[in-house]
């Protein structure tokens, strides 16, 4: 597996998308009880991922005011693969360092990426600073190798 730092217009492609989540999803976060009014939604850490297959996407966080996933967003040819233009399986495992990871397909307007929550509630943190830190701390582990218990 290779990872390198997205691009310029990746990370403002990763914003916009960040954005429009949060504009269809945020009326009804803000009706769960975990929902946290420090917090927002922002697409954080993200790396992009070749396997051995030559398969490309950006993995990374994905904050939500309730929640914190493990995104993953497939590229085709160097550029975003659309719901809209291309039928995508309905799952992907996402083969990191540390491990396989099932994610489920979620489309939002004409978006999709593949996503897994890690964790469920994020009422105990004060600021995005530190779902920020969170974020990190969940990636760097992730991007480390699974430490054999032999």
């Amino acid at each position: 597996m290779h990872a390198a730092t997205p691009s310029g217009e990746e990370y403002a492609m990763l914003a916009d998308m960040a954005r429009a989540y949060r504009d269809e999803h945020l009326v009804a976060l803000k009706q769960l009880a975990c929902y946290n009014p420090h917090l927002g939604v922002d697409a954080l850490c993200f790396q992009r991922l070749s396997d051995e297959g030559g398969v490309a996407m950006l993995a990374g966080a994905l904050i939500t005011p309730c929640a914190l996933w493990l995104v993953a967003l497939p590229l085709e040819n160097g550029a975003v693969n659309h719901a809209a233009e291309t039928p995508a399986a309905n799952e992907h495992v996402l083969a990191l360092p540390s491990g396989d990871y099932r994610l489920e397909r979620h489309a939002f307007g004409q978006q999709a990426w593949y996503q897994r929550r890690v964790l469920d509630d994020l009422s105990e943190l004060g600021s995005m600073q530190e779902a920020t830190r969170l974020a990190q701390q969940l990636m760097a582990r992730l991007m480390q190798p699974a430490v054999d218990d032999a």
